[in-house]
């Protein structure tokens, strides 16, 4: 759990793995990554060049009445709409963003866990070859998010397990509002 990089070693350096949250074809290596093998934000020689990053593509790809798609994984406590590549707003942003207040709305009445929400660009940094921008930029998901689970930074990456189940439960509160957002539009 406390690996950010994929397994698999890049040719011509002892550093292993690529960042597969910038391994994605769409605006592919710009803003937020690194061409830096040994850096935690490597974005690879190639976009889909890592296996999971082609699975998850490929998989999403044969499925095309997909309505929604979450990146989730943590930390800060974020529920992030598109974009990150840009600071500029997309074309759906007041859906994102009514969906996104709805879905926050109903993780913090779980258990009073506050998140920010907003455009991943200028909410959390900007950054580029992202799932969640390639599902909304490329697939024409409208409802493409990504969530930053807890915490906001006291435990990090080593949340202790006693706020495992808790996480859970409210992430689920909050995907189910999402769905109920989508089943009504």
């Amino acid at each position: 759990r406390m690996w950010r990089k994929t397994r698999k070693p890049n040719p011509g350096s002892s550093c292993i793995g690529t960042d597969p949250m910038r391994n994605f074809d769409f605006h592919w290596g710009e803003t937020g990554a690194s061409g830096n093998p040994c850096d935690e934000t490597y974005y690879g020689t190639e976009p889909f060049s890592e296996p999971e990053a082609f699975a998850v593509a490929t998989t999403i790809r044969a499925n095309p009445n997909i309505k929604a798609y979450f990146n989730i994984h943590s930390y800060s406590q974020m529920f992030l709409t598109p974009w990150g590549w840009t600071d500029e707003l997309p074309p759906d942003y007041t859906t994102h963003m009514a969906l996104a207040r709805q879905a926050v709305a109903a993780l913090t009445a779980v258990y009073g866990t506050q998140y920010t929400y907003g455009p991943s660009a200028v909410t959390i940094y900007p950054t580029s070859g992202g799932s969640d921008d390639w599902a909304y930029g490329v697939l024409d998901i409208i409802h493409s998010y990504c969530m930053e689970l807890r915490d906001t930074g006291r435990y990090g990456f080593l949340l202790p397990a006693n706020q495992i189940t808790p996480t859970g439960e409210e992430t689920l509160a909050a995907i189910i509002a999402s769905m109920k957002y989508i089943q009504n539009e």
